[in-house]
């Protein structure tokens, strides 16, 4: 692709930054949780922790995988590797090419999202997400850095075998990642809206689902853009009233989890579920 890759960086990163914004208004306006009213300071403090670990994150993959993100995807068009090199050819502007890697970087997604419930290791990192009581947009790059690490070594074996261009990569990444501050931030749609959407893209209610303490919940909805995989591999759960919810991690509520050093620790805790 003729267009520079740091360029597409670049507007991914725009992207974000925008529909953080923009998110961060509406929660302000039209909550759905009121969970900082009479709280600004407190939500002051959510806020910065949450958008340090997401822009400490933001910094490590940038420096660290992003090139190598490249160096793998041009290794593997070079020797005609990956699936959809071998389904689609290796036209770069092939739409055909584009949307199958768009589609098994989703799955792959999915995949890597449940495998972090599921394997006690990779739920110790996790549960840094999942302790977040007051859910919000900011909760979308809550993550600690031993996942990212671990999910980025990971992903380079994925582009590999799915022969995604690195244009492709950074198009997923900016739609997914708009799809999934839009499904972690503190807003309510109307029941049809949220219905309709969620045929296609995982909404603010599904995902809500997700981020309960009930642990059947929590071990379920696990799809971050396109909604089909929760429906194929009959992980969707649904609620019919949202504002039942009650979001977080119960062995993890204590004021000590709650600081930038606690979360950063909280990998090394043993719990009910390792």
């Amino acid at each position: 692709m003729n267009v520079p890759i740091n360029w597409l960086v670049g507007i991914q990163g725009g992207a974000a930054v925008a529909v953080l914004a923009v998110l961060l208004l509406v929660e302000h306006l039209h909550p759905f949780f009121d969970f900082f009213r009479e709280e600004r300071k407190a939500w002051s403090v959510h806020l910065a922790r949450n958008l340090t670990l997401a822009l400490t994150n933001t910094l490590i993959v940038a420096l660290v995988f992003a090139g190598l993100w490249v160096f793998a995807s041009e290794w593997a068009h070079s020797r005609g590797i990956g699936l959809m090199n071998v389904l689609a050819g290796s036209n770069e502007l092939s739409w055909l090419h584009a949307i199958g890697a768009i589609l098994l970087l989703d799955a792959w997604t999915y995949w890597w999202h449940r495998l972090n419930h599921r394997v006690p290791l990779l739920w110790r990192f996790h549960r840094v997400h999942h302790a977040d009581a007051r859910m919000d947009v900011t909760t979308a790059g809550r993550f600690h850095a031993g996942e990212i690490v671990l999910s980025s070594v990971l992903r380079m074996a994925v582009i590999v075998a799915v022969g995604a261009y690195a244009w492709e990569l950074i198009l997923y990444e900016t739609m997914m990642f708009a799809v999934v501050q839009f499904h972690h931030a503190n807003i309510g749609l109307p029941p049809r809206l949220d219905k309709a959407l969620r045929w296609v893209i995982v909404t603010p209610s599904m995902h809500k689902v997700h981020h309960s303490r009930l642990q059947p919940e929590t071990d379920s909805n696990y799809s971050a853009f396109l909604s089909i995989w929760d429906r194929l591999f009959r992980s969707l759960k649904l609620r019919a009233n949202p504002k039942e919810i009650d979001f977080g991690l119960d062995e993890f509520d204590d004021a000590r989890h709650a600081t930038l050093v606690g979360l950063l620790k909280m990998p090394l805790e043993k719990s009910k579920r390792g």
